[in-house]
Formats: C-alpha cells, structure tokens, sequence
C-alpha cells in the first residue's frame, strides 16, 4: 500500500514542498483506514459514550470508568447519581488483530494481547482481565483448525506468561472467515483518580522517553496492511508485517510502568502499537496541541543500520512512550534498569511541528494534529440488506437436535479455555465456561489489599466489594442474516449473560468488523450493524466508551460477515451467582421456568446454518430493553434461583442440554421447532423453588413453565408429537468435538 495520489496532493499542499520519504510513510499509515478510521468515524457518532460512570471516553488508550459502591451496584445504571460511585476506578478497551493472525496465528494473536494490554497500562492501570472473541472458517476445514490451534496457542502463552487471566470471550465458526479469521482481544484495568495517566502532552519542555524492548524491523507497515484486503499470497508475503511478541519482556514492562506510576512520574503514556514510534509519539503531542523534536538515532535498536524510515515506523512490541518531566528523565531510567529494560530519552515536548531528525538530519517537520487528524473521511456507497423470507425445512427432531448441541460453534469450549490461565491473580470468582465471568474488585470496599484467594474463588463474603462482571462475542450468523437486528441482538445477548449472574450493564466497549467498504453492500452490513448496535446500547442506558474498527477483513473467499464484537462490563454486589446448572438435590421442590418472550423465528439460527433453509430474524423485545435486564438480573439474584442461564446460541434446547449434570435432569415440553431452536436474546432458565415469587418479581415480562427437574441426570425434551433423550454423559460426547477432533 502507498500513498494515494488525492492523498498525496493534500500533503504537498498542506506541506507546501513534496513529502520526504519518511513523512510519506507517516502519513501512509496514519492515514491508513486502520488509524484513520476514514470508512467507519463518520459512522461512530451514533454511539452515546456519556454517563455519571465515564471519567474518560472514547479518544484515549483505553475507557476509564468510575466503578459504583457495593451499595449501588446492582441499581441500574440510568437510575444512580453520581454520589453512587467510589474512587475506584477501571479501564476498559478492546482491539483487534486479524490480518497478522491469519498470517502468523501464533504471534498475531499473541500479540494483539501484549497491545491491549499495553493500551491499560498506559492509562496508569494494572491489567487485570482478558477476554477474547475469536472467529474462524467452518470446522471441517483443515486450515481454520491450524488458525484456530494457533491462536489459542498465542493468546494463552502471552497471557499465561504475564500472569493476566483470561476470564472469558467467545468462539464461532462460520464459512465467511475461512480467508480471514478474527481474533479481538479486551482488557480491563485497575486505577484509581491519582494514578490516572493519559495520552494527552501536558507541558513544552518535558522529555519523551521510550522505555521497553530494543526497535527491531518486524511489524514494518502494520497499520498499512491492516487496510487492505488479503491477498491469496498473504501467509507468506505479508509475513514481515506481523511483529514478534516476547511476554517475559511485557510482563518486566507492565511492573516496570506500576513502579513509574507509583512514582508520580509521568505526565502522559501512549504505548506503540499500530505506526510504531511514529504513531504512539506524533498522536501523544497532537492531542495535546504541540509538537516534538525527536532524534531518531536515540532509540535504542536491536538490529544495525536501521533506516529512519524504519525506527519510525516498525512496530516491535513490548515498547512505551512516556512523558516526562526533565528533572525525573534520571529516576525513569534507573527503574528501567532496575527492570532489564532498555531505554532512550529521544527528545522532548515542544510548542512547534512534529520534528524528528536522524545523525543531524531533518527527516520530518509536519504539523502532528494534521498527521494524526487531517485525514479526509471517505463518502461510500451503500446498499441496504435484503431480509430473508421463511422457508423452513422438514427435519425430524432427533436429527435436528444432534446437528445443533454438537456444532462446533455451539459446543463446549472447554478446550479453549482450560489452556488460558483464568484464576492467577486471585481474583477470578465465576471462571470461563459460564454466561459471564466475575472479577473480585474488595477496593471498591475501601480495602486496600487483595490477597485473600479464598474471597474470590469461593465467594466467602459476598458482601465484601463489587463484582465485576463480564461478557464478550458476537453471533455471525445474526449479522448475516439481519444486521441491524442482529446487531441489537447482540447487544442485549451480552447483557442476558451478566443479568444471568446477576449483574447490570455498567458500559461497553466496541470491536466493529467488517470486509471491504468499498463493495457497497458490505459497507451497507457494516452500516447496518453500527446503527443495531448503537440503538440497543442507548435503550439498555450502556454508554459505549471505546473500541476498534477493523476493516478490509476481505480476502479471495470474500468478505466476513459484519461482525460487531461487543464486550460489556457489568457490576453486581459480592462475587457469588447462581450457577448454570441444575441442582438435582431440591429437584421435588423445584421448577424450570422460561423469563422471556421469544420472538417466534427461526432466521440466524445455528438451526438452519446445521439443516438449511431460511426464516426472518427473531423479533426482539423493544418495550424497555433496560428494565428487562434489571428484571431478569434480580430474578437471578432472588432467593429462591437454584440456577440460571441464557437463551442463545441453539435456543432452548442447547440452554436445557447445557443446564443438565449427572445428578440432574430435566423434563421439558415445548410447542414446535421455533420454540425449540430460536435464539432471540433477553430470556433466562432457571430453576426456582418459587416459581409464583419469580413470576410476580418478573411482573411484566413473560414467565412460562418449562418442566420439572429429574434425578436421573437426563434430558428429556418433547416437541409437539416428536421426543428426544440423551443423558448428560451423551450430551458432553455430542458438545466434546472440538476437544476430540483436535486431541
């Protein structure tokens, strides 16, 4: 990729001489789609990011959010005060890394970890969690299990060695990623208001310091690559573009960055991730409205005769650009050493342009708001989805059943997640495998340490501190069949998973992927699925405080489905929930209810992705969204819920085979297939030992009688005349298959 020539014309004009070599780079690849964003921000204003929980919104590194007191966290949202929250604080943000995971899964993966994690880090935060959403081809095709092997691969040794855990995500196959495969990553830190950090410049005449790994040649060109389509030599050809990950080096960085935060001793942080150097410190000072004088032969470098062009640009990992008042520039550098970690003070803060130089020679003088802003938006072509009519098929129950709870994407995930370290830390108190995962936050109780692993991984007090909740992933199926609605499906499926647990949406962050814009009906899917996305967001009253566009994700096989990854952050009081399985101990004295109205269609189904045909999407509940989510949160929380789980991918009858144990399990009737095998979100089993409590607690929102809770362990489900059986042994042989086909 190079400079375009309308591009080009800008930058002359705007420069008044022809750009050097080094300044055409720049401008390549921070005007790349990848940092530009040039499709997709005229889109992004749809987004509402404001609320009494956001300190700091979309723009920076990551999201800061103020987390609410114990007391208030279980209150919805839009109904607290600003007097809700403490001064406990967490960062949230999320990015993706698909081009270089197709090329090389292991460390494209890999390190797209190190970035999000960095992203925290700059923000003055410690990482604390990671989810991962991950999309690949059709399961039967030997290159999308090498991609997918590889990725899980890369995300649990970065993430295992830095000692971050990995809490939950998602996993889906589908045929539309066979030539480019997703990988988007989320993190969420821990700060407080003292030791908050921003990628704003503060002050003329402080000093830019790098801090982290030597500058190498790899990921050269990242951000520019990242903005185009794949092409069918990619693996190969695009190999320099993806760079080399080294954990052992984050992980010195990360403790090296708490001790330089613990020392008051930077003024703002960016780290260097897409544009390497070039990027981090152009867009740090731009923000702040200044300028810089950099001297490129300072950095310190790994690989002789380095070009200016490649210092700047080269995207080595595991790097930070801090800055630094002169008189600490002498502290930071004895930390650095402290920590095995090079370091280069490269120049300082400055009221003019953006100037680096390299042995005495000036190769770059641009006004750095113009290269990190001055991009002109692109104006495309749109072409509105089609919506599919019903053509079902006629498929025996038994068949259908089999062909949904053993579908790759619908399958247990197990063996994805046991390879992730999810408990180091202590504070993992609802481990991956659940509809969310729950963080331990005791500071939100004003206690200073967090030591006591018993607290998080029992829920010994449940009263101590806030529980964090969280979710992450998106349904392709959804977003092809009907993008604007299941772009909102995907919004409030996210948030059923925290209600599930008892939690309520605190705020969201956003990873919008899509194929080439230019086509006009994937920019028409892409549009749809940030309008969906945007709508449900603002009626669940969840500010969107961040998040990563990823485009171009194109390649021979043809575009990806429009993929709106969402991850949501929600808090609950105390780190116990009720688990997603029966209890066969009161089964006499207990009840299967559905909370929940479905939306009587089959269309974005795994159903029909298994058995064929077509249906229109689910309507989707659209009287109060919010209060729904409360509802079905405090149903989960009453007393009398044994269990708890979400409606979702396969409908009803996945959620029943997934609640079933050894020791428990159930009898349920339903009407016809639709009922059986819908997907629409906002609706909750559980199992009660008061179902007339929890239908006049749900009040408005439908309640309806499933069936009764067995001992035996097995799963029987009628369906108008039809019946299947299986035991929860046959159900975990069914749900084993990725484990099986890949041990």
């Amino acid at each position: 990729m190079s400079l375009s020539d309308a591009d080009a014309e800008l930058v002359r004009e705007e420069l008044g001489r022809d750009p050097t070599p080094a300044e055409a780079a720049l401008f390549e690849n921070l005007w790349s789609e990848h940092c530009a964003y040039r499709s997709s921000r005229p889109l992004l204003g749809a987004f509402e990011s404001e609320g009494d929980a956001v300190v700091i919104g979309p723009g920076d590194d990551a999201a800061v959010l103020a987390l609410p007191t114990p007391a208030a966290a279980e209150t919805p949202a839009g109904e607290r005060d600003g007097d809700d929250y403490g001064d406990v604080y967490v960062t949230f943000g999320v990015e993706s890394h698909n081009h270089p995971s197709y090329v090389d899964p292991f460390d494209g993966a890999a390190t797209g970890v190190g970035g999000i994690v960095r992203d925290t880090m700059s923000m003055g935060a410690y990482p604390i969690a990671l989810l991962d959403s991950l999309y690949f081809g059709s399961f039967d095709r030997d290159h999308a299990k090498y991609l997918f092997e590889g990725v899980v691969e890369g995300i649990s040794h970065y993430g295992n060695c830095i000692g971050v855990p990995t809490v939950g995500g998602s996993v889906a196959f589908h045929e539309g990623y066979e030539g480019n495969p997703l990988v988007n990553v989320a993190c969420v830190g821990l700060t407080t208001e003292e030791r908050l950090v921003t990628a704003t410049a503060q002050e003329p005449g402080n000093a830019l310091v790098l801090v982290g790994n030597a500058t190498g040649r790899d990921g050269l060109g990242g951000a520019s690559f990242a903005s185009e389509d794949l092409a069918e030599d990619a693996e190969t050809e695009d190999r320099p573009a993806v760079q080399v990950g080294d954990p052992y080096a984050e992980k010195l960085l990360i403790e090296c960055n708490e001790a330089l935060i613990d020392e008051d001793l930077v003024a703002s942080a960016r780290d260097l991730g897409a544009a390497g150097l070039g990027g981090a410190s152009s867009e740090l000072v731009a923000k702040g409205g200044l300028g810089a004088r950099i001297e490129l032969d300072r950095v310190h470098q790994r690989e002789p005769n380095m070009s200016p062009l490649e210092i700047l640009l080269a995207e080595s990992q595991e790097r930070m650009c801090y800055e630094v008042d002169p008189e600490d520039v002498d502290r930071v550098q004895e930390l650095a050493d402290r920590f095995d970690l090079g370091c280069s003070v490269i120049g300082e803060v400055t009221e003019g342009t953006y100037t680096c130089t390299f042995e005495g020679e000036t190769v770059v003088d641009v006004d750095a708001e113009y290269l990190a802003d001055g991009a002109p938006m692109n104006d495309l072509d749109a072409t509105a989805p089609e919506t599919q009519s019903r053509e079902l098929p006629e498929i025996d129950l038994e068949t259908a059943f089999e062909a949904v709870v053993s579908a790759p994407s619908t399958a247990s995930k197990r063996w994805v997640y046991r390879q992730y370290d999810h408990e180091v830390g202590t504070r993992t108190a609802l481990t991956p495998g659940d509809d969310a995962a729950i963080m331990a936050i005791d500071e939100a109780a004003g206690l200073d340490d967090h030591d006591d692993a018993t607290v998080a991984s029992a829920g010994a007090d449940d009263a101590t501190g806030v529980g964090l909740a969280l979710s992450a992933g998106a349904n392709p199926n959804w977003t092809e069949a009907a993008p604007y609605d299941g772009a909102r499906a995907v919004a409030l499926e996210n948030a059923t998973n925290l209600a599930a647990k008892g939690a309520v949406p605190l705020a969201a962050v956003d990873c919008l992927n899509g194929g080439n814009p230019e086509k006009p009906d994937v920019y028409g899917g892409f549009t749809a699925i940030v309008d969906g996305l945007a709508e449900m967001c603002a009626d669940l009253e969840t500010p969107v405080v961040g998040g990563n566009v990823s485009l171009y994700n194109d390649s021979v096989e043809g575009p990806i489905p429009p993929t709106p990854t969402l991850a949501l952050l929600g808090t609950k009081r105390g780190y116990d929930a009720p688990p997603a399985a029966l209890d066969g101990d009161v089964a006499d004295d207990s009840e299967i209810l559905l909370v929940g109205a479905g939306g009587d269609a089959l269309g974005g189904s795994e159903y029909l992705a298994q058995v064929g045909g077509t249906d229109r999407f689910p309507t989707l509940p659209d009287a109060d969204p919010a209060n729904l989510i409360d509802t079905l949160a405090r149903v989960a929380r009453h007393e009398s819920t044994v269990a708890a789980h979400d409606v979702s991918d396969g409908g009803l009858a996945v959620a029943l085979a997934e609640l079933v144990t050894d020791a428990a399990g159930a009898d349920v009737e339903l009407p016809d297939h639709v009922a059986a095998f819908e997907e629409t979100p906002g609706r909750l089993v559980v199992q009660t030992t008061d179902p007339e409590a929890v239908a006049a607690l749900a009040d408005d929102v439908p309640t309806y009688s499933l069936g009764t809770v067995t001992t035996d362990g097995r799963l029987r489900l009628a369906v108008g005349d039809e019946r299947v059986a299986a035991t929860a042994a046959e159900i975990r042989e069914r749900r084993d298959v990725i484990e099986r086909e890949l041990a």
